[in-house]
């Protein structure tokens, strides 16, 4: 049986007993946030992503274990099981592999070689396989015709020993893997067109690579390409190398009586039934190869997004920009409340630009307007020059910023946004989601569908099961990284803190509602559904704001109050310090200071928990976000034909991609950084050096004013 432990270990380049003690805290319930950050003792600090890939491992490890079990019991059955083979199954790494060795013990559909079967030939046609007999094979062929069974003449006899030869060929495990091994070092995967007309598809229109080196954007557009009907794609495989492989290893003398029949089987069993199989396996490896990387791209963008820092006390206009229907508009306070809705029409065919202008001063004043957030969609580029135009004519000082709305449609119309909002038309749902973006994007994210958040590639081409497992495991990562405000917080974003389901996340608001503010995170203790393991996972992600206990705005988890007190207590000080600014000033020099190694043995802790503990005691209630660059704001706009090569803009990483990365540099349609020109040295991979949501410089290198696309450089 396979060392689960000993080989995820191997896999992710850690120690085994870290991967046991994770397994051990993974069967106990725990989620993997709540591992990441309480116990890092037991995990010796894995990080979030590791723990990641080795809950997936561990899925997927014990699922081949469970049906190597079913298929050494289903070969059992049929009383075929041989310590060979039950070798063989045990020491399969991976599923595709094993199906392999079960393929001729797998019950089949009626096949040419179950009729011959049928009919008594296969003792003949062992008699051809290993070519030991020294009777003429013609004279034999004759003793094996059946009229009653079909088999009239010898021609029928050597069909149908051929066809049995053939499918036993076929599922040859050693064989199938060998031949897998040689196309993936020496295939050539080749697209063609199916059609000759524009499309998105042209590169790909006469087209070949290595299939070892083909990059994984590439497979997943042939795919795309090929399901749209642009395409034709096939695999182009070392033919003959197979063929001889398989010929030298069956046939033992070229010049023997069974020698033209076994090459006859042989490349029969090739054109109409290995090539076929291994094409589709090769084709659904390479996508899942694929898959799996857009998968891992899109889950760093959607983090660096949902992360991306919020703008806190401000009031904001949200302009949710349109031509024929009008610009929907909602104003937002500082605490995300909803304060006014309106329509303008400054954008065609009205082009009512007075009287919109007139509209958002009039709101500016009213409420004392900081920021305009202005959605990236259709009509945008003509809305921010309106909004740039409005801002020169008032005395304050309002900035905008764009504001991608990517997924605010899926949302407006979802039954969330109905509950939230019952009364406001679905339009001006839009405009409430990109301001409140603005405020706090991780707050406002959560309640779409990771998938319509606009980062990433080929997010509907990949495994959606998948897609979905993934990115829920990002988003939760985020949102407990961040902490939640659990009196301000919707059940959306209640629902991804550890141990928090949509029905205890519901029952938190409900509880709010009834109760008023939660005082305690003990008092989560009263809330229905919300048992004591619920509460061990999610306490220390919850931040209560002027609670009874100052530790609450931090991430110290009430198993460590105690010792946290102790702590305190031997520096001089209590609880309630932290929320004095000069006592605070003072525990942090002190803080600085402790000697960690010593400390924790006085305080039977471990090293880490005490290292965290001084973290979140240094700077109470901190957001991570505040950290990471804000968003670009702008007050003036910039225009596709200001553009000249070799200008040095600042932009703002909207995605990151295989091949590079897209920049909003202020024009309507973001500019791309290919991955050649990301640094002077060699980038292997865009990830490595910028993020979602980072602020880079860049130099315009060139611009295509037919296609309105932008190429842009960062070796500024």
């Amino acid at each position: 049986m396979l060392n689960i432990a000993k080989t995820i270990a191997d896999e992710l380049n850690i120690k085994e007993h870290q991967v046991e003690n994770t397994i051990n805290l993974i069967d106990s319930g725990n989620t993997i946030p709540f591992i990441a950050r309480y116990r890092k003792e037991v995990t010796g600090n894995l990080s979030d992503e590791i723990l990641r890939q080795l809950g997936e491992r561990l899925n997927y490890l014990r699922n081949l274990e469970k049906r190597k079990e079913e298929i050494i019991r289903l070969i059992d059955e049929q009383g075929k099981l041989t310590e060979e083979l039950t070798n063989s199954i045990n020491n399969a790494s991976i599923l595709s592999e094993l199906e392999d060795i079960y393929r001729p013990y797998k019950q089949k559909k009626r096949t040419r070689a179950t009729i011959a079967k049928e009919k008594g030939l296969e003792p003949f046609a062992n008699i051809i396989y290993l070519q030991m007999e020294k009777k003429d094979i013609n004279e034999l062929a004759k003793e094996y015709i059946n009229p009653e069974k079909g088999v009239e003449t010898v021609e029928d006899v050597f069909n149908g020993a051929m066809d049995i030869i053939a499918e036993n060929i076929s599922d040859n495990a050693e064989y199938r893997k060998k031949i897998k091994k040689m196309c993936f070092r020496e295939a050539v995967i080749i697209s063609k067109a199916a059609k000759e007309e524009k499309s998105p598809y042209e590169m790909y229109y006469d087209f070949s690579e290595l299939i070892s080196k083909v990059p994984s954007h590439r497979i997943l557009a042939m795919n795309r390409g090929e399901k749209e009907e642009f395409l034709k794609v096939k695999i182009d495989k070392p033919e003959e190398k197979i063929l001889d492989y398989i010929k030298r290893d069956i046939i033992k003398d070229k010049n023997s009586q069974f020698s033209k029949i076994l090459n006859t089987a042989i490349e029969d069993s090739y054109k109409r039934l290995i090539e076929p199989s291994i094409d589709r396996e090769i084709r659904t490896d390479l996508t899942e190869k694929a898959d799996e990387k857009a998968i891992n791209v899109f889950g760093k963008n959607a983090k660096q997004l949902l992360l991306q820092p919020p703008i806190k006390n401000i009031n904001v206009i949200g302009f949710d920009p349109a031509y024929r229907t009008g610009c929907k508009i909602a104003v937002i306070d500082s605490t995300g409340k909803l304060l006014d809705t309106t329509t303008i029409y400054p954008t065609e065919p009205q082009n009512d630009i007075e009287g919109s202008k007139k509209v958002i001063k009039n709101l500016i004043n009213k409420y004392d307007i900081d920021m305009i957030a202005i959605g990236n969609g259709t009509a945008s580029r003509e809305s921010e020059m309106f909004i740039s135009d409005t801002l020169k004519e008032i005395d304050k000082k309002v900035y905008y910023a764009i504001v991608s709305e990517a997924g605010a449609s899926v949302y407006s119309a979802s039954k969330l946004a109905t509950e939230e909002y019952p009364d406001i038309n679905v339009s001006l749902r839009g405009a409430i989601s990109i301001a409140r973006r603005l405020q706090d994007p991780l707050a406002e994210l959560v309640k779409i569908d990771p998938k319509s958040i606009g980062v990433g590639q080929y997010q509907h081409d990949v495994n959606q099961k998948r897609l979905n497992e993934s990115l829920t495991g990002v988003v939760e990562d985020a949102v407990n990284s961040v902490g939640v405000d659990v009196n301000t917080a919707t059940p959306s974003l209640l629902s991804y803190v550890a141990g928090i389901n949509k029905t205890i996340a519901k029952n938190i608001v409900k509880y709010r509602d009834e109760n008023g503010k939660i005082k305690s995170r003990k008092e989560l203790l009263k809330v229905p559904k919300l048992g004591k393991v619920a509460f061990e996972q999610c306490a220390g992600f919850i931040r209560i704001f002027d609670g009874v206990n100052p530790l609450e705005i931090t991430a110290v988890h009430p198993e460590s109050y105690d010792v946290t007190e102790k702590l305190l207590k031997e520096l001089g000080y209590n609880t309630e310090s932290i929320k004095d600014k000069e006592k605070l000033n003072e525990l942090r020099v002190k803080l600085k200071d402790i000697n960690i190694k010593e400390m924790a043995k006085k305080l039977n802790i471990g090293e880490l928990t005490l290292k965290d503990i001084i973290d979140e005691l240094s700077k109470p209630g901190r957001d991570p976000r505040e950290d990471l660059p804000k968003p670009i704001l702008r007050s003036d706009v910039l225009k596709f034909e200001d553009l000249k090569e070799g200008m040095i803009l600042t932009g703002t990483v909207r995605n990151v991609i295989d091949f590079g990365a897209f920049v909003d540099i202020g024009v309507k349609h973001d500019g791309l950084v290919h991955i050649s020109e990301m640094a002077d040295r060699f980038v292997k991979n865009p990830s490595d050096v910028v993020s979602v949501g980072d602020i880079v410089k860049v130099k315009v290198i060139g611009i295509d004013n037919e296609r309105q696309k932008v190429k842009l450089s960062m070796k500024v």
